[in-house]
């Protein structure tokens, strides 16, 4: 009976950010799919809105690099890389723009040393493990040993503290990323960023509010085993 009725009742602490994920989606894909159909005057590729920004803030040896894949776009501190997808690389789009000038928010973090960015990127090797192993160790301590449960609740602690890490390391990204475009992109140009990276902050909180419901879950679970 441990995983019956309790174990399903629980996954009301779900329901917020299941809701806002949802709504987060459709934002993002609604703005983006506009704004990537929107030029921007100035003509630059996502590729070469990344490299300007990189190189007016003395970032010359981060490089950029095309990857497959949709919005896979990404930044790594630990070989200093910039990859972008291709719709981001190639096109001369507000979305594009907005994309790669995000991740490059990423890179002058790196550059100045943010803590949350260096935090997150110390936790992202664990928290990966932990994502996989904990609901694992989970189930099996509710079945043999109050051991088990606590240690894979304590993985799903982690991830809860990833998200909420992520949070100021995504917005601070997109405000720099705001900073920097403002240079030499127009008005209605910057009209569409806010759009684009206001969506994209959604879908982090959502997943923070995933990652906050799936803890509480387990421990009213865990209360629910102890009676």
């Amino acid at each position: 009976m441990l995983l019956g009725y309790g174990y399903y009742s629980g996954l009301i602490y779900l329901i917020p950010g299941f809701l806002l994920s949802l709504y987060a989606q459709s934002k993002i894909s609604s703005n983006y799919e506009k704004y990537r159909k929107v030029f921007n005057e100035s003509g630059l590729t996502g590729a070469q809105v990344a490299r300007k920004i990189l190189d007016a803030n003395g970032l010359n040896n981060v490089t950029i690099k095309e990857v497959n894949g949709r919005l896979t776009d990404h930044y790594d501190p630990r070989d200093k890389s910039l990859s972008l997808s291709p719709e981001v690389y190639e096109n001369s789009s507000v979305a594009s723009a907005a994309v790669a000038a995000h991740e490059v928010g990423h890179a002058l973090q790196d550059k100045e040393k943010y803590g949350p960015l260096a935090l997150r990127t110390y936790l992202a090797p664990g928290v990966a493990i932990g994502s996989n192993l904990g609901i694992y160790l989970v189930i099996m301590g509710l079945i043999f040993s109050d051991f088990l449960l606590n240690l894979g609740i304590g993985l799903f602690l982690l991830a809860v503290a990833f998200s909420i890490i992520t949070l100021p390391v995504e917005f601070n990204a997109s405000a720099r990323a705001k900073e920097e475009l403002k240079l030499f992109m127009s008005d209605r140009v910057m009209e569409g960023t806010e759009k684009v990276l206001s969506a994209a902050a959604l879908t982090y909180v959502a997943s923070t509010l995933v990652s906050i419901g799936n803890l509480l879950r387990l421990l009213a679970l865990r209360n629910r085993s102890r009676r």
